[in-house]
């Protein structure tokens, strides 16, 4: 009898180590990005965050602001330190070597807007095609498949590569259709005030009432600048239509207006963040996830909805 007592005794206190163990068996998650000036990022950062205080995870985030090459070494470090998974918000292929690290370190990574790729468990984004595709058809119809339409895209993060891609597509399937300029703007200090620069050069260039009909900006701040510089141009009545993706705050400030930024669309960010927190934790608890992308449901945001 005394030794069923002992064995049961030491039965129970394995079982409390076994769960307590388990319980902190997933508790250290970086997360890695070079965009968290960029609203959305900020966004999506914070919902995970929230869903890792729920799950009890210690979380570091890690912002190497705009410096895609830092990524890379922050990424090495923090699989060093043996962390139980690595979430990155920057293109995988720009970050290879520090992939391989976590790979060779058994360490599990997860996109977050970031990009498909085979070193990572699976990316959490919007369908960059379908965004790009609603905004582009919505810019071809309002001037009627007809007129000079100026470009913002930024080719080095895949989400947004995509976006180019499709709204190019779009663009060239409307033979009166002309792309007058495709630009990429600097994006170190958020992406408007150097996308207004850029656009007050292109107004220069072509100061004719008409001949620039819409502007399509793969996201919202090369949008909210070139609304900027069309105003402060004296511009904003000769009826240049505006389109951006992601229907931030600001942009969504803008449409309600009334002003020349008539459309953008609303990616769920806070679904992004907790779909990859979901992601994170079904995947340490041993669960095999098959898709190489998430998607998270979009809309389409004008005056009509802006303000829901």
């Amino acid at each position: 009898m005394t030794f069923v007592l002992k064995t049961s005794a030491v039965a129970g206190v394995l079982a409390a180590l076994f769960i307590a163990g388990a319980a902190n068996a997933a508790g250290k998650i970086a997360v890695i990005t070079p965009y968290l000036s960029q609203p959305g990022t900020q966004f999506y950062v914070e919902a995970f965050q929230e869903e890792a205080k729920t799950n009890g995870w210690d979380i570091n985030v890690i912002d190497t602001k705009g410096d895609v090459a830092a990524a890379i070494s922050r990424i090495e470090d923090v699989s060093t330190q043996k962390v139980d998974a690595i979430v990155i918000n920057v293109d995988p292929a720009q970050v290879a070597a520090g992939l391989e690290t976590a790979k060779a370190a058994g360490i599990p990574v997860f996109g977050m807007d970031a990009g498909a790729n085979p070193l990572l468990v699976t990316n959490v984004t919007s369908n960059g095609y379908a965004m790009a595709a609603d905004t582009a058809a919505y810019a071809a119809n309002r001037i009627n498949g007809k007129g000079n339409v100026v470009m913002f895209v930024f080719d080095a993060f895949p989400p947004v590569q995509a976006r180019g891609v499709i709204a190019d597509a779009i663009f060239k399937n409307n033979p009166d259709i002309k792309v007058l300029e495709r630009v990429t703007p600097d994006v170190s200090d958020g992406g408007i005030a150097d996308s207004r620069a850029k656009m007050e050069a292109i107004l220069t260039a072509h100061p004719e009432k008409g001949s620039i009909a819409a502007v399509w900006a793969a996201w919202d701040q090369p949008a909210l600048g070139a609304l900027q510089a069309i105003e402060a141009a004296g511009r904003q009545d000769e009826g240049i239509v505006i389109t951006g993706i992601d229907a931030n705050p600001q942009a969504r400030d803008a449409i309600a207006k009334g002003s020349n930024f008539e459309a953008s669309m609303a990616q769920d960010f806070k679904g992004i963040g907790r779909t990859t927190a979901d992601a994170v934790k079904r995947y340490l608890a041993g669960e095999k996830i098959k898709q190489s992308v998430l998607y998270v449901p979009t809309k389409l945001v004008t005056a009509a909805n802006a303000k829901e």
